[in-house]
């Protein structure tokens, strides 16, 4: 009988057990969690960030799900070390677990920024639900806060906290916010927003040192500018969950290198999400996450299935607007480009050589669904004249493909 076990206990791994329970219902699998709670929702707690989260309001199954599933749970449970000769994983006890197969969706940490002063009193990040708490605690005698980073995570931040009553910076060392999502001009309206709302925009801006003594107290800019705050949150990407692998063959560069069916230089130990790295890229995003564990745990079951890339997505809805970003947004690789302009609202989809591979809308979402299935079925537009068709014709033809 395969014994299955899985280290992580994000959606990436609760997808690989749904895939494998779809044609194996009789394998061993077990779930290594390293926090104390249920599998939940992480992608809650930035919108929650400053209220009394509960994990048992964000489970992504209810606590009888594993049991149902025939899913042996070890929470609070750290795997330190795996031994792929011996087909074993070590967990922090000493304890020795054996497999015929592992999943790795241990995931990943938030980066750290390389500025002095970044492990003071006062300074957090979010990752996790302890994290959370830290920060709704922090923030409760806190007046001005900074954070590093525009990214969605640090702008969802920013609006809550910014709702909240608080004094709000974000610093972005890139010349505008959401750089991998947004172009200038969807930028261009999306700080417009924020600014509305009494957030200070510090771009092309980076921090040089935090400073304070027993906690923070305020900042120095890479232009030697002084800053006063009392608290600062970072989000500035993610490094995966490698620790364990140290002493191992496990191939890895920036993540753990898998092939499509995701399954690293071992065939029997795949990696998925966050941790996992495939033809050069790590991604970082529930969807993509979702598709992998989904992939290891049908080929896990005897299943021949292969991943498909799916095109990164963005969403965020703050600041009163709705923004949707997808594909490649690089004007340089596009053949063609209609836009739409009006107010607030703004709509840009680029096309090479006659299929639609990225798009921006802001304030419209009802054609981000649309858009979405275009990009994603690489839908062939060869009849039409890019030259004379506006975007709602555009819109109209796909709908009707």
């Amino acid at each position: 009988m395969k014994e299955v076990a899985i280290v992580g206990s994000g959606i990436a791994a609760i997808s690989a057990i749904k895939a494998i329970r779809e044609y194996d219902k009789g394998c061993k699998i077990k779930l290594f969690g390293e926090e104390e709670t249920y599998p939940y929702n992480r992608i809650k707690l930035s919108k929650g960030l400053l209220n009394e989260i509960k994990a048992d309001q964000i489970l992504l199954e209810k606590k009888e799900w594993y049991d149902e599933n025939n899913v042996e749970l070890n929470l609070g449970t750290k795997v330190v070390s795996i031994s792929p000769k011996e087909k074993e994983i070590i967990l922090d006890n000493s304890t020795r677990v054996s497999y015929s197969e592992l999943v790795l969706a241990n995931g990943a940490r938030n980066a750290a920024p390389p500025i002095e002063g970044i492990d003071k009193n006062g300074v957090f990040t979010l990752r996790n639900l302890e994290d959370s708490r830290k920060i709704k605690n922090y923030t409760e005698k806190s007046n001005k806060i900074l954070i590093i980073g525009g990214g969605v995570l640090g702008l969802e931040m920013a609006w809550v906290l910014s709702q909240a009553g608080k004094d709000v910076m974000i610093a972005e060392i890139c010349p505008y916010l959401m750089p991998q999502q947004l172009d200038e001009k969807s930028c261009d309206i999306l700080e417009k927003k924020v600014s509305e709302h009494n957030i200070q925009i510090l771009a092309a801006t980076s921090i040089k040192e935090i400073v304070g003594q027993a906690k923070v107290e305020g900042f120095i800019t890479g232009e030697e500018k002084e800053v006063e705050c009392d608290m600062i949150i970072y989000s500035t990407g993610i490094r995966p969950n490698l620790d364990l692998l140290e002493g191992t063959n496990i191939k890895t560069d920036f993540g753990v290198v898998v092939n499509n069916r995701m399954q690293s230089n071992y065939s029997n130990i795949y990696a998925v999400g966050d941790v996992s790295e495939l033809d050069n890229q790590g991604f970082g995003l529930w969807p993509i996450a979702i598709e992998q564990g989904k992939i290891a745990g049908y080929n896990i079951a005897g299943q021949d299935a292969t991943y498909e890339h799916l095109t990164p997505t963005v969403m965020l809805r703050a600041f009163g607007i709705s923004l949707f970003s997808m594909g490649d947004n690089d004007n340089q690789k596009a053949t063609d480009i209609i836009y739409q302009e009006k107010e607030d609202r703004y709509i840009k989809i680029l096309i090479k050589d006659k299929v639609i591979i990225g798009a921006i809308v802001i304030g419209d979402m009802s054609k981000s669904a649309i858009l979405r299935k275009a990009i994603n079925q690489s839908l062939e537009l060869d009849e039409l004249n890019f030259d004379n068709v506006s975007v709602e014709e555009l819109i109209e033809i796909i709908k009707n493909r």
